[in-house]
């Protein structure tokens, strides 16, 4: 609820939000409809097994190097910028870095205990990346200390219970996969909803779409991770999703770093 010191949300603001929030409840609904959804059994089994100068899996470990790098250029840029830089690109450029720290662990030994310390960090950026869409095209108070922190706590919550059910034997990645998969609906309802940037300095569409489509093509490449090895030879589909999903993470922070000189 608004504090008394900020006005009343305009019909726009709760139209926009009605329509976010429909969305977010139909995936909710989708995902408590299919019903549990188990760790598969084959998901730690990677096409590029190849190790190189001792370092096993190599192209799946050394692809998140990008991650941390970008994570990194990302918290110095917005840590030198003039105007006050919202604490949710901050937030999401060290989400980045332990991604890169924890997705790296994980695949040096694929194992769902090492595959907690992956899901975490992608999972705060997941949130942290919904958090910055609301900001800038519903409510800038999405991008709040408190808010950021609930979202933050929530997404750490979902990979815990997935954690905590599997060690007894009935994990379910639902609330894993709301929270990942939550950005990428909302992003291209918003835009497509034309709904106005809050502020001068918002992302504009076309980054936004951009980003997307960098992602999207990321999942695909995960899902045909044997597929590519088999066609390319010298590199996996995961590798490749690793790459894709960095440069999607790069595009979106430099964007948010130009539209801070806005």
């Amino acid at each position: 609820m608004p504090s008394p010191t900020h006005s009343a949300p305009s019909t726009a603001t709760r139209h926009a939000n009605a329509w976010l929030l429909g969305i977010a409840t139909l995936l909710a609904l989708a995902l408590g409809l299919h019903g549990p959804i188990p760790q598969w059994a084959s998901y730690h089994a990677f096409a590029d097994a190849r190790a190189w100068l001792g370092i096993p899996n190599a192209e799946n470990v050394l692809s998140n190097l990008p991650f941390a790098w970008v994570g990194a250029w990302a918290w110095r840029a917005q840590a030198r910028c003039a105007n006050a830089c919202p604490l949710v690109w901050r937030s999401f450029a060290l989400a980045l870095v332990c991604t890169a720290v924890g997705s790296a662990l994980y695949h040096w030994a694929p194992a769902n205990g090492a595959l907690v310390f992956d899901r975490l960090p992608i999972a705060w950026a997941g949130a942290l990346l919904t958090c910055a869409l609301l900001a800038e095209r519903v409510d800038a108070r999405w991008s709040s200390t408190p808010s950021l922190s609930v979202a933050v706590l929530a997404a750490t919550a979902a990979v815990a219970l997935w954690w905590l059910g599997e060690r007894h034997g009935a994990g379910d990645l639902r609330p894993y996969l709301f929270v990942q998969f939550l950005p990428m609906l909302l992003v291209p309802v918003a835009l497509l909803l034309k709904l106005p940037a809050q502020g001068r300095h918002a992302l504009r569409d076309g980054d936004w779409w951009a980003v997307l489509g960098l992602y999207a093509t990321a999942k695909l490449m995960e899902l045909a991770d044997h597929t590519v090895l088999d066609a390319l030879g010298f590199t996996s589909g995961h590798t490749l999703k690793h790459l894709l999903a960095a440069g999607a993470a790069l595009w979106l922070l430099r964007a948010a770093a130009r539209a801070q000189l806005r």
